[in-house]
C-alpha cells in the first residue's frame, strides 16, 4: 500500500472505472497460469485500488481530502496491528 499512490489514483480516475479495474484484475488471478511474483503484484495493485474507492467514499461523504487519505491509512494500519 502506498498512499501517493493511492491519491493519484484517486485524483485521476473515477470510484466506477477504479472498481472495474479491481474487476479484472481479480479475474486475471482466477487463471491457473498466473506466477506468485504476479500474485503479489497484483495483489498490491488492487490494495491499491480499493484504497482509491475507499478514500472516494470518504471524500463524497464530506470528509476533506487529506483527511480521507490519512484516516484510510489508520484504519488499514489498526487492522493490521490487531
Amino acid at each position: 500500500m502506498k498512499l501517493p499512490v493511492i491519491k493519484h489514483l484517486q485524483r485521476n480516475n473515477e470510484e466506477i472505472k477504479l472498481q472495474h479495474t479491481i474487476e479484472v484484475l481479480e479475474s486475471f488471478t482466477e487463471h491457473r497460469s498466473v506466477t506468485e511474483d504476479q500474485m503479489d503484484v497484483v495483489g498490491e495493485l488492487i490494495t491499491n485500488l480499493c484504497g482509491a474507492v475507499e478514500v472516494h467514499k470518504m471524500i463524497q461523504d464530506g470528509v476533506p481530502e487529506r483527511d480521507a487519505a490519512n484516516n484510510f491509512v489508520k484504519k488499514v494500519l489498526g487492522s493490521i496491528d490487531q
